[in-house]
């Protein structure tokens, strides 16, 4: 009966492993798309740096160029920080799953050594006398 119970605590943590992993993929996803954001953020404001800078009206050498500027690099700084933030939350979340699959790695390695006792115990029942 042991050992039924130790192999159902085993299928248990392999499951929650398998859980956490999912999740865990998830995040490093959702990681990737983070670091696309910002490439494509940064892509986006040269593209515009560059348009205001030909710009005919209020290009480069206006009085406005200095107020636009500002107003574009301010955006461009609050985007970033927002997906940065984001960026930050996903470390987090990404430690945290990493924590809880190796404490259910762990959980799973004494388990399985707790099962081989068992069922080496259960082999040599009457311990190992020579046969009387």
């Amino acid at each position: 009966m042991a050992i039924a119970n130790l192999q159902e605590k085993l299928l248990f943590f392999t499951q929650q492993k398998s859980r956490i992993s999912m999740k865990l993929s998830d995040v490093q996803l959702r990681q990737l798309s983070a670091s696309k954001s910002v490439q494509t953020k940064q892509q986006e404001f040269n593209a515009k740096l560059s348009a205001l800078y030909y710009d005919e009206e209020f290009g480069y050498g206006t009085p406005e160029y200095s107020e636009l500027l500002l107003e574009l690099q301010n955006e461009h700084e609050f985007e970033l920080a927002s997906i940065n933030s984001w960026e930050s939350q996903l470390d987090l979340e990404k430690e945290s799953l990493e924590t809880q699959l190796n404490e259910i790695s762990t959980y799973e390695t004494t388990y399985q050594k707790m099962l081989g006792s068992a069922i080496k115990n259960d082999f040599s029942y009457g311990g190992s006398g020579g046969g009387k």
